[in-house]
């Protein structure tokens, strides 16, 4: 009888707690921020007259920058924002370490809506353009990202 009354007990104990207790809480509400975009790949290739870059154009967000070196002499890109100086807009700017001949490298950045030069130093090889456009869509709704 003992052991039935404790089983009761305790039974009528958590029926009465769990509804005090799934009261407890926060009542605050906060919005939710969107997710950045989700990166895009943009491509390079190093000539031995130019720099060559795709696409070209391309909305604003984070980006990955992937580089072939196809020339014969190592060589170091920049990508930099190219605004007029004294634009008051600061731009970025990263660069890789040497990229071997016949080899890869790449970089991580995240681009806002304006020009950028991408670019090796010297002059023997000319540099590419890119446009950066308006923001792209945020990933909020993308499913199975990293």
């Amino acid at each position: 009888m003992l052991r039935l009354s404790r089983i009761h007990v305790a039974l009528g104990a958590t029926a009465i707690a769990a509804p005090l207790l799934a009261g407890c809480g926060n009542d605050r509400t906060h919005a939710n921020e969107e997710r950045p975009p989700s990166p895009i790949v943009v491509t390079a290739s190093i000539s031995k007259h130019k720099v060559s870059v795709s696409p070209t154009t391309f909305g604003a967000g984070p980006i990955r920058l992937v580089i072939t070196n196809q020339t014969d002499r190592s060589q170091q890109i920049t990508l930099e924002s190219a605004d007029d100086p004294g634009s008051g807009n600061a731009g970025i700017r990263q660069e890789t370490g040497p990229i071997n001949p016949r080899d890869t490298a790449s970089l991580a950045a995240n681009v806002t809506q304006g020009p950028y030069r991408v670019h090796v130093k010297g002059n023997d090889i000319s540099a590419a353009r890119l446009d950066v456009g308006e923001e792209r869509a945020s990933a909020q709704q993308d499913l199975l990202l990293p």
